[in-house]
């Protein structure tokens, strides 16, 4: 998630940003109180908000992969 040029404005969350608004709906959905219509969309989201988190996770841990076969001097 490297190139803001081609993303979309959910591709430049951060990932404590993502996180973030993936707690808030998850909240709301646990709180209940919201039509079938409303919790679907509340649902999508948080499965897209998911999605960008577990890309972001995936590339740290790419990272660090990568820095540990890096031959230390």
């Amino acid at each position: 998630m490297t190139d803001d040029t081609k993303a979309g404005p959910d591709e430049r969350l951060s990932y404590e940003q993502a996180r973030a608004e993936l707690a808030s709906v998850v909240e709301r959905l646990e709180a209940g109180g919201t039509s079938l219509e409303e919790s679907l969309a509340l649902w999508e989201r948080g499965e897209a908000l998911a999605v960008i988190c577990q890309r972001w996770l995936d590339g740290a841990r790419a990272r660090i992969d990568a820095a540990r076969q890096e031959p230390t001097s």
